[in-house]
């Protein structure tokens, strides 16, 4: 039985991810779709625009039937450690047998090759990385340069591939396909549309630009055209209720307040915080006034926007080198069901037998999992999971919505 796999934030669900959807599915005899979905943080370091249960209830109804949550320690990480985190997840459901996913390039055996390097870093290729680093470039930019170098006279044609995001994460995932030997079989779908940079909205804009249009007045006469008709009226539930939208600003007040109270002690054992970082961290805090001051302040040719939101998230939750070291020593250690169409709560108990992983399909299992193993890399995945919900929710615009342990209290959504 052939159970295809996704990887996905839908941020939110538009008709971008329906294209891949449908025409992953013509790629084989699947019976059923399983997508690994981030939950309130993303891997850009920012809240996504609606809780995960209402993206959830956005891709039940684009035809996807069962959603699990990506934990907050792999989910709001570096491209590697997210794809590592969801391909794991998706290994360890024990049913899914592929993995679909968008890229600019739309060449797997290209992809592959490049991930093949990425995955066994040749000596002349590590030797060009250190180069490259040394000389102060960021990890991305070193990386790239070492690839170009390594594989010679096809500069034009990796200048190409290597900087699409798509093909970002694209690469990630079929290089941890190939280092662990997962077997799952890849299938690429050629990215459809604008870039993820792109503001402007068409039929496929990208999620950024229906977010930047939805924050400027919830303008849905441009946006209509762009989501299918149920993420509409999911969006439009989610702001009538008080809980959305959500953007990286709402997070400011709660940041910023953190840094001025922390010591450099403290922020030194924050995971990515290195090389003296601490200290510019600190001084930003000091003298800036704006999230956006402070992150302009603490950027530089080394530590990139987007590696900076993360590591002030990382500030906030207090989330230590040590902790995710446990976090990737161990992996996911759970599945927790966001939501399920009647042939994904089929599929559900497939993966109760064939799954070595704690499934959590309500709230209690997910607390009593927590209380009864205390100091385990599980019980630590679980408090930083419901911490993330627990501080999400207080970013939401209506204060009577802002109540803790909604993981506790919310079940997987209904799909049909």
């Amino acid at each position: 039985m052939a159970i295809l796999g996704i990887i996905a934030e839908y941020n939110p669900f538009h008709n971008g991810h329906l294209y891949l959807l449908e025409k992953s599915r013509q790629q084989g005899d699947f019976s059923a779709t399983v997508a690994v979905m981030s939950g309130n943080f993303l891997q850009r370091g920012e809240p996504a625009f609606c809780d995960k249960w209402a993206r959830a209830e956005m891709a039940l109804n684009a035809g996807v039937d069962l959603l699990i949550e990506l934990p907050f320690c792999f989910a709001t990480r570096s491209a590697y450690y997210f794809a590592k985190g969801a391909v794991q997840l998706l290994q360890r459901s024990g049913v899914v047998t592929h993995l679909a996913f968008g890229s600019e390039s739309g060449q797997l055996s290209r992809l592959q090759e490049i991930a093949g390097i990425l995955a066994h870093e040749p000596e002349s290729y590590k030797t060009a990385l250190k180069k490259g680093l040394s000389q102060g470039l960021s990890f991305p930019l070193a990386r790239s340069s070492a690839l170009q170098e390594y594989m010679g006279g096809e500069k034009k044609q990796l200048q190409e591939i290597l900087p699409g995001p798509n093909n970002i994460l694209a690469l990630e995932y079929l290089r941890v396909i190939e280092e662990e030997e997962i077997p799952l079989l890849p299938l690429t779908i050629p990215r459809q549309g604008s870039s993820f940079h792109s503001s402007d909205l068409s039929p496929y804009s990208s999620a950024r630009a229906i977010r930047q249009a939805l924050y400027q007045n919830s303008n849905w006469e441009k946006i209509t055209s762009s989501i299918p008709p149920a993420t509409k009226k999911i969006l439009q539930r989610e702001i009538a209720l008080g809980r959305a939208p959500i953007g990286p600003d709402n997070l400011e007040q709660a940041i910023m307040v953190n840094l001025r109270l922390v010591s450099t002690d403290y922020l030194k054992e924050i995971y990515e915080v290195s090389e003296g970082l601490e200290f510019r961290i600190k001084e930003a805090a000091n003298s800036c006034g704006t999230l956006e001051e402070l992150r302009q302040f603490i950027k530089s040719k080394r530590y990139s926007l987007t590696r900076i939101n993360r590591t002030l998230l990382y500030t906030l939750f207090a989330l230590s080198k040590n902790q995710v070291e446990l976090y990737d020593q161990h992996g996911p250690q759970y599945l927790h069901i966001l939501g399920f169409s009647a042939k994904g709560q089929e599929i559900l108990q497939k993966i109760k037998i064939k799954s070595e992983l704690k499934i959590f399909s309500r709230g209690s299992e997910m607390k009593k999992a927590r209380d009864e193993n205390q100091g385990t890399a599980l019980a630590e995945m679980i408090k930083l999971d419901c911490r993330a919900t627990d501080i999400y929710s207080l970013l939401f615009p209506d204060p009577a919505t802002r109540r803790a342990g909604r993981d506790f209290t919310t079940s997987p959504v209904p799909g049909t």
